[in-house]
């Protein structure tokens, strides 16, 4: 089978990794057997992507993130420099609990900030916005940004990752590119025509 990816020559890639066309993997990162990475995704430097983890197409992976067993993200996703996923609530180095590892789910779309850590357990919807910094400490639903320490919820963002303001009839328009959200019993959906 012809491999129709680019790794930097530093880069480590495990046998048993399936690797999708386009792919590019930098500097010093480290490719772990069992995960699966989808077509013309970008790994930065510095990068471990560890067993069974799932990536979509497209996928932004930034410099320095670890993405650890148990984490699937879908198409489209952004994982900002130096973000973080966690998979064990309790740590402690005498102890094993690889059996305890939670799954973390992000879906289509989202973004997740610069130095931003997800608690394992906690999916982030698709289209979410998770800003620079935040802690994520509970599900994170479609749409919704969220900001700070823990994080909360600071509002809603449309899919080119612009601040939506619902008028008093619940729909919003994205600045860019005139799609039109509605909210509902506090959930965002993009109105399809």
């Amino acid at each position: 089978m012809m491999e129709d990816y680019f790794a930097h020559e530093t880069a480590v890639i495990d046998e048993g990794c399936k690797i999708g066309n386009g792919t590019r993997i930098w500097h010093f990162s480290h490719i772990m057997p069992n995960c699966v990475i989808g077509e013309n995704c970008n790994i930065g430097q510095n990068v471990v992507v560890s067993p069974k983890v799932v990536l979509g197409k497209n996928v932004k992976v930034q410099n320095n993130v670890s993405i650890y067993e148990g984490v699937t993200c879908d198409d489209d996703v952004f994982l900002g420099p130096s973000m973080v996923f966690t998979n064990v609530i309790n740590p402690r180095s005498a102890l094993n609990r690889k059996n305890e590892y939670l799954k973390t789910h992000v879906g289509k779309g989202a973004s997740i900030g610069a130095n931003a850590t997800i608690v394992c357990g906690h999916n982030i919807g698709e289209f979410a916005f998770i800003g620079a910094g935040a802690v994520v400490t509970k599900e994170v639903p479609a749409y919704a940004l969220v900001v700070g320490n823990p994080a909360r919820q600071m509002g809603w963002m449309s899919e080119y990752g612009h601040r939506l303001d619902f008028n008093e009839e619940g729909t919003a328009q994205c600045p860019e590119s005139g799609e039109h959200y509605r909210i509902s019993n506090n959930k965002v959906s993009k109105i399809t025509q």
